[in-house]
């Protein structure tokens, strides 16, 4: 089994976090986003996972460098493709050509889920859905009597059906999306102006390959500040009640209290201060007399005097004041 990840955009509507850091490496619950997901995918399918293949812009060797380690941990071989042009999702499976042959998961790198993924044996391909509200705003699924996708429609004015497609996929082979993704790039099919991957999926319903939908439990957002924030309370509880460890050993606490569920890294230092619930601080930061709940911070920051809820602090930053629902990039400096 293979999974493909493309994560080539740098997610303007999460910015400042992302001037430095490409969206889907912002961390959740003290994980990059990629690695949550990446793992998650690969623990849900309980099989081997051959390689991992991550489609990136030009975001230097050391997110390179992680994003190997990332697949190395799961016992995978990693491998890098580089989308130098935002063509769309269809475009941006086709950079990552080589690899498109066996069972695959293609999964976009920019929401976290939880589910029991149960690869249908009689299907061709499994396209991800979740039950929503508003279809109009999302693409959706259409369902024959048989329980089988026969029509994707992106955000439809009338009522097609209220399964959303969550950007998860599995192909029995991937090699036959591959070869109906060359047709739409050889005949330049393009929908706003981009490559789709759907156009893809299209052409292989048309030859009769059969897909069914999968449901997941959540599927969790990580578009913007305030979303991010709630997918990293969601995915705080979920971390608790799996047990999981979440408070380093090195932490220091000095009159300090933590609320759960937080996650707490490596050699911080709490001061004069309560934090949580549901706060994420990575390592090497230092709050103090505080009050942090459902919150992020990233790593090697400071944090004084603060009152935050709803708020996100970048890497190597400084915050001393008393506005709460903030949003600060890394190496900011508010005083």
């Amino acid at each position: 089994m293979k999974i493909i990840v493309p994560m080539a955009g740098r997610g303007s509507r999460l910015r400042p976090h992302t001037l430095t850091v490409p969206k889907p490496l912002i961390p959740i619950a003290g994980k990059p986003i990629v690695q949550r997901l990446v793992e998650d995918i690969a623990k849900v399918l309980n099989q081997e996972i051959e390689e991992v293949a991550f489609i990136i812009g030009d975001f230097g060797p050391q997110v390179e460098s992680d994003l190997i380690d990332i697949a190395e941990k799961l016992g995978a071989k990693g491998t890098i493709y580089h989308q130098d042009k935002p063509l769309g999702t269809g475009h941006a499976i086709m950079c990552a050509k080589d690899s498109l042959s066996g069972p695959a998961v293609i999964a976009y790198a920019d929401t976290l889920i939880r589910a029991d993924f149960n690869l249908d044996a009689d299907a061709d391909a499994v396209i991800w859905v979740k039950q929503v509200e508003d279809p109009s705003a999302f693409g959706v699924v259409k369902m024959n009597d048989a329980n089988e996708i026969v029509e994707l429609v992106e955000k439809p004015a009338d009522f097609v059906s209220d399964l959303a497609v969550i950007g998860i996929y599995y192909f029995k082979d991937v090699g036959v999306l591959k070869d109906e993704l060359q047709v739409v790039l050889d005949q330049n099919i393009i929908h706003g102006g981009e490559y789709q991957i759907n156009d893809g999926i299209k052409g292989m319903m048309s030859k009769g390959a059969v897909f069914k939908p999968g449901e997941v439990d959540e599927w969790m957002d990580c578009g913007n500040k305030n979303v991010t924030v709630e997918t990293n309370n969601k995915m705080l509880g979920f971390l608790k009640e799996d047990g999981e460890h979440l408070i380093a050993d090195t932490v220091v606490l000095e009159n300090s209290e933590i609320i759960a569920p937080c996650y707490i890294g490596e050699n911080v230092r709490l001061k004069n201060t309560t934090i949580g619930p549901y706060v994420s601080i990575g390592n090497d930061c230092l709050v103090e007399d505080s009050f942090v709940k459902n919150s992020l911070i990233q790593t090697k920051s400071t944090i004084k005097n603060a009152n935050l809820d709803n708020a996100m602090i970048g890497n190597n930053a400084s915050f001393n004041g008393n506005f709460s629902s903030i949003s600060i990039g890394d190496y900011s400096v508010l005083e």
